[in-house]
């Protein structure tokens, strides 16, 4: 029998079933049931990431989908009667019913897209189609921690305060401070409304209590003046009489993503998100005053700036003051001005330049609008880029003068290894990472890296939990050199992903997927360390595993003292696998331990890599003129034997394995009469398996019940011998 496919339906017809269900009587009740089933976290104890899972479920519904279903409710007079539990399922079956059909007639425009003729064409790409681009915008992932738009307000914002206080009565930080207390209110609201529901009949329940409030529980929770809160609620809230007449189609204005909160009947107001209302605070004052043309300059103004200086303060973290500087004019011999850095940071022989940028997506593009997607890019992304990547050019070539915005002379490094490129936006930019993909028009050198796009919530992140140099530049690099291979809805992703599993790629992946419930583990530290929530501050992974080995303890060391010739080496040591660095840091407590016994030198050569790359360790009392030659000689030679391109050198203090000095040997293998007779003889670097055979067999002879050389108290025997 021959099977016909399903007619796929418009749509607009769609949306307009969609519209009609939402203003059914009682169907308020039917979107507060799904945004607590969908929103809520539950744990006992401490919250762990499993705690987060059903945040990723398929059949949880996002916000975009939330805020469209309130959006239509608002188009008609609220019908608060209770339905009946029957007629309840029955709105919630049909609407996640209606929502999953939009889903698929949006996603079946990638396939109408792609072109059988063109498909074989190097150059053709569907995914510039602005048809295509709608559904990564509709359906893609929150960039941003609801305490972030929050707690990142009254630094947005603060400069306007006096615009603020004049037209709305009241300042940003009490406009934050009323937000934080609704958040509060809810959680403790969510909790009576269930036991709530436990004394009355199943036909009497319903979940919407838990997201109504008033001013007054407000004010009491916050210990705020009523007034003042009254002046907050309604600058967000829908106006009483609004009928969202514009929100035809789902490519439309809302009125509900500006003003999310619902008048009720009561004069209280109901909130089903609270997401929706931190984006709002974070997002709607900018239009507020964009709508007063005499002030509207001076808000851009400060939009700038708030945006430059977050980038300072959260660089200065990692950095350090003396390494993170600002608005830096580039000058020529001619005393022309060539360009300006917003933000530079210099450490070691790396660089990293920024340049701010605060323009976000249009609702034109939103809307699928192909010339405005990429005429937005081209100005909030682009532009900035091609900035960021002149000035690192001009860096680069070593030739212009550097000053500060005070026109003082900035000293830079004699020679910079690697400069890195980096456009930091201020707002949630939807499909970021997926649209820089697609149009930013850069390309890397070997010196100059391919430009990182992120917003100020993924750089919020990456220098909370990267938060020292090292790890934070380490990042960097592999994140811009995999830029053609990464896909993800947002930063925070793949950022939770490296910090699990160390982001690192072999020539074997073309490409890599990754999916939203990965951040699970980031989610949670972020929640951790912001909100007070009790659970694990660090994800389990690379900064856990490898701070107390000896070969953390050298990236500690190295990043003390950022010199060119060990910054390769930390950079290179931070790509290794965690039982490479296991083996590794026990071979060095070994070698240690029995220069501590004897008094002598003893050494080590690793591998590394695939063979491009090794390691030579000294561990070594010998006096800097003595170990420094020595140390040279031996890495001169292996690298020679192994044919590498690079291969580092380090010299360690046996009582303490602090980290001496380092050394560099980088340039292309060249066969030499000379060298194969000073090598001849000698072996292959040792394999991280035989280590400990090797130290062993060379160290000083330790009797099978004697304590263990490598200081771990457990008997010989029982150690490094099995």
């Amino acid at each position: 029998m021959k099977k016909v496919a399903k007619l796929m339906r418009p749509e607009q017809e769609i949306f307009n079933e969609l519209a009609e269900l939402c203003v059914s009587p009682g169907y308020v009740h039917a979107i507060a049931y799904l945004c607590f089933r969908d929103n809520m976290i539950r744990y006992s104890g401490e919250m762990k990431a499993e705690d987060m899972r059903q945040l990723f479920s398929k059949n949880r519904l996002i916000r975009t989908e939330t805020s469209t279903l309130i959006g239509l409710l608002l188009k008609r007079d609220i019908d608060y009667t209770l339905p009946t539990p029957k007629t309840l399922d029955v709105y919630i079956n049909t609407t996640e019913a209606l929502l999953e059909e939009i889903h698929l007639t949006m996603s079946d425009a990638f396939w109408a897209g792609i072109d059988s003729a063109k498909i074989t064409d190097k150059d053709f790409n569907p995914f510039t189609s602005g048809a295509v681009l709608r559904e990564p915008i509709f359906y893609g992932g929150e960039s941003a921690y609801s305490f972030q738009y929050r707690d990142f307000s009254p630094g947005k914002y603060g400069r306007d305060d006096g615009w603020l206080v004049a037209n709305k009565k009241f300042s940003i930080q009490q406009a934050r401070d009323v937000v934080y207390a609704i958040s509060r209110l809810q959680d403790e609201k969510a909790v009576e409304t269930l036991q709530s529901m436990s004394k009355v009949a199943p036909k009497d329940w319903t979940l919407l209590p838990s997201f109504a409030f008033t001013i007054q529980e407000v004010a009491d929770c916050a210990r705020m003046d009523p007034t003042v809160v009254g002046h907050v609620l309604m600058a967000f809230a829908a106006p009483a009489n609004a009928c969202n007449e514009q929100f035809t189609g789902l490519r439309d204005f809302n009125i509900i993503n500006a003003c999310p909160l619902v008048p009720m009947p009561d004069g209280g107001y109901a909130l089903f998100h609270i997401y929706s209302l931190v984006e709002a605070l974070y997002e709607a004052p900018f239009y507020w005053m964009g709508a007063d043309k005499a002030y509207v300059s001076t808000a851009m103004k400060h939009r700038g700036l708030f945006t430059e200086q977050f980038a300072v303060e959260r660089l200065t973290l990692v950095f350090g003051e003396s390494n993170v500087l600002s608005n830096i004019d580039i000058f020529g011999s001619d005393g022309n001005k060539r360009g300006e850095i917003d933000v530079l940071v210099l450490f070691g022989d790396r660089a990293l330049v920024l340049q701010a940028k605060s323009k976000r997506l249009t609702l034109e593009a939103r809307r699928g609008n192909d010339f405005q997607i990429q005429d937005d890019f081209k100005k909030s992304i682009q532009d900035s880029s091609y900035q960021a990547y002149l000035c690192a050019q001009l860096l680069e070539e070593g030739k212009y003068a550097f000053r500060d915005a005070a026109g003082n002379a900035v000293t830079l490094p004699d020679k910079l290894k690697r400069i890195y490129v980096m456009c930091l936006i201020a707002d949630h930019y939807p499909a970021l990472s997926f649209q820089a993909r697609q149009f930013l028009k850069c390309t890397s050198t070997a010196t100059i890296s391919l430009p990182f796009v992120l917003d100020v919530f993924a750089l919020d992140a990456m220098t909370e939990i990267l938060d020292s140099p090292l790890q934070l530049l380490s990042y960097i690099d592999r994140r811009t050199g995999y830029t053609e291979k990464l896909t993800a809805s947002h930063e925070l992703t793949i950022l939770s992903y490296h910090l699990k599993q160390n982001l690192w790629l072999n020539d074997e992946h073309t490409m890599v997927l990754l999916d939203d419930d990965i951040s699970a583990d980031l989610d949670l530290a972020m929640l951790v360390r912001r909100e007070g929530i009790p659970g694990k501050g660090t994800p389990e992974g690379i900064l856990t595993r490898f701070a107390t080995t000896a070969l953390g303890r050298m990236i500690k060391a190295i990043e003390v003292s950022p010199e060119p010739a060990t910054i390769d080496l930390g950079f290179t040591l931070l790509t290794l696998g965690e039982d490479t660095v296991i083996a590794a840091s026990k071979a060095i407590d070994q070698l240690a331990q029995m220069a501590v016994v004897d008094g002598k030198r003893h050494d080590f050569t690793l591998g590394l890599g695939q063979g491009d790359t090794g390691l030579t360790i000294h561990c070594s009392n010998d006096p800097i003129e003595v170990a420094g030659p020595s140390l040279q000689k031996h890495c001169h030679a292996r690298k020679y034997t192994e044919r590498a391109r690079t291969w580092f050198g380090v010299c360690l203090r046996p009582n303490d394995q602090a980290l001496r000095f380092g050394i560099n040997l980088d340039f292309p293998w060249q066969q030499s009469d000379e060298m194969d007779v000073l090598t001849q003889g000698m072996g292959k670097a040792t394999r991280l398996n035989d280590v400990g055979s090797r130290l062993r067999s060379t160290g000083p002879k330790v009797g099978r019940n004697k304590p263990c050389p490598c200081g771990s108290g457990k008997k010989f025997k029982k150690c490094c011998l099995s």
